[in-house]
């Protein structure tokens, strides 16, 4: 599908507003609801008291849970779709595959891995969290797909087997230490926790996240240009002025930060970073400089609506956010491959 640049501009304007209009909004609806249902009015309130616009009268319990639990939930739950999204647009130009997702590169599979070794086998002796051996685990994963693909000299192909094998490998090494040392309550630990949850962040992960989600965007922006090459192949891209290998580095280390950094937050989510970019093309065409921007602000509106289904579903209980992105996200992207079909 073929969209010219004036009405691909006037798409990507409207989309922005769309989206930053709803968005705003979902994270409003998302503080509110829970036990204690709290209206948008009082929502908004206490967010202006916070900063000092406003002095109104707002219960300290519904000042606190709007706060110190329920804000910084649903920010976080913004910046990990905005953070993934962003990775599966960049990941399928570097690697040319429609398929190419964050979790490509066996990052996903790594940070399990580190998870399971915290949980279960107890490694730091309690002066490692989660988090912290989550992100180790992916590091490492990283590490293990730069060496076998050649630091990406090796080219697209390449390194997709090499984040297969990555994948395969942690993927092993977890199941293997869940079934030799863990009891049933750690293996259901760990399932909860492989399949997504942001019931345990705070805004330390909000600020971390907001920093690493920046400067990705930043540096992304930065490469627009290699990005729009990268999409006709490496010849392309060469012939162009562009140093190829330097810049197939420096922008999968960017997304495999910026995933590593989600996934030991919380956990694996999947179809995010898969149907948001395909989506968004879809709308405003291919162009990096207003591709990534809308799939910030699409990923953000669609992990917080995630987030909220998850937490409405069932009553007292909260379904996992990966479960959640999953079943939305295989009806759209069987609805986008539709679309996209070619005319017979």
């Amino acid at each position: 599908m073929t969209i010219s640049p004036s009405r691909a501009g006037l798409r990507f304007a409207a989309l922005l507003v769309a989206s930053l209009a709803i968005l705003v909004l979902a994270i409003a609806t998302a503080v509110g609801i829970g036990e204690m249902r709290i209206p948008l009015r009082t929502v908004a309130l206490a967010v202006t008291n916070q900063f000092g616009w406003t002095s109104a009268e707002i219960s300290h319990i519904q000042a606190s849970v709007i706060w110190d639990l329920r804000l910084s939930r649903a920010l976080v739950a913004a910046l990990c779709g905005a953070g993934l999204a962003m990775c599966g647009a960049i990941l399928q130009s570097l690697l040319r595959n429609a398929l190419a997702e964050p979790y490509v590169l066996g990052i996903s599979a790594g940070a399990s891995t580190g998870a399971v070794a915290v949980i279960i086998l107890g490694v730091g002796a309690g002066a490692v969290s989660l988090s912290m051996g989550a992100f180790a685990g992916a590091l490492a994963a990283f590490v293990f797909v730069a060496v076998l693909s050649g630091g990406g000299r090796g080219g697209a192909d390449r390194t997709i087997l090499s984040g297969v094998a990555a994948a395969q490998l942690f993927n092993a090494l977890t199941a293997y230490i869940v079934t030799t040392s863990g009891n049933a309550q750690q293996a259901r630990d760990v399932m909860f926790w492989l399949l997504g949850s942001l019931g345990g962040v705070r805004w330390p992960e909000f600020q971390l996240l907001a920093v690493v989600v920046a400067f990705g965007l930043g540096v992304c922006i930065w490469y627009a240009r290699a990005l729009d090459a990268f999409t006709f192949g490496d010849d392309a891209a060469a012939s162009m002025g562009i140093p190829v290998e330097r810049v197939r580095v420096i922008l999968f280390a960017v997304t495999a930060v910026m995933t590593a950094t989600i996934v030991s937050m919380v956990g694996s989510i999947g179809f995010v970073g898969l149907v948001v970019p395909h989506a968004v093309r879809f709308l405003i065409g291919p162009g990096h400089m207003r591709l990534l921007p809308a799939c910030l602000l699409v990923g953000a509106v669609f992990m917080v609506l995630a987030d909220i289904v998850s937490r409405s579903i069932m009553q007292q209980q909260t379904l996992p956010i990966g479960i959640v992105t999953a079943l939305v996200g295989v009806p759209c992207f069987a609805l986008i491959l539709y679309r996209a079909r070619p005319a017979t």
